[in-house]
């Protein structure tokens, strides 16, 4: 989805920052063989959406250590080396420069998502639509958390993939790099 006009796109990049006080990024896990889930957030993150003439992208950075799942002996050991090893590795990154639209709304988004000093290709399908001038984006997507070096699992208790599921609202930075 194009939110400049024709003659926008051809003269002007806009990018488009995320507001973290009306956006979420949050993650699910099963656990005990399926018959519970651990629902988490991250309460401190920053992105961004560019679209311009040559170029469309989305980024978006996550401060590991913000990890809460409501339970402060889980959250540690989530953030212990076992998983995120946040001493290590504070951010989870999220970068895309394949962003095509797909119609109606849709981004096609492929990327890399590095998390715990590993990185794994992601793709997904984002909805977009503008609202009052700003942008809203959601997307979900599943993620094997193994491939992050993420597998310790007593007895084969947590399940893989984790879903992991984004609302953002972005507002305009403005136009940059007009060719007028």
């Amino acid at each position: 989805m194009s939110v400049l006009s024709d003659q926008e796109t051809r003269t002007a990049t806009r990018r488009w920052v995320l507001d973290p006080a009306r956006s979420t990024v949050e993650f699910r896990v099963t656990n005990y063989w399926g018959l519970s889930t651990v629902v988490g957030h991250f309460t401190r993150f920053d992105g961004s959406y560019t679209v311009g003439p040559d170029e469309r992208a989305v980024e978006l950075i996550v401060e590991a250590p913000s990890l809460d799942t409501g339970n402060r002996r889980r959250d540690e050991h989530l953030r212990s080396s076992t998983f995120f090893d946040v001493e290590s590795h504070p951010h989870v990154r999220f970068t895309a420069n394949d962003v095509t639209g797909a119609g109606n709304g849709t981004l096609r988004v492929r990327g890399e998502l590095e998390a715990a000093g590993r990185k794994v290709p992601l793709s997904f399908e984002a909805q977009v639509r503008v609202l009052d001038g700003e942008l809203e984006a959601e997307a979900t997507t599943l993620v094997d958390h193994r491939l992050l070096g993420m597998t310790f699992s007593p007895l084969g208790a947590v399940r893989s993939p984790s879903t992991l599921h984004v609302k953002a609202r972005l507002t305009s930075s403005g136009l940059e790099g007009t060719n007028q």
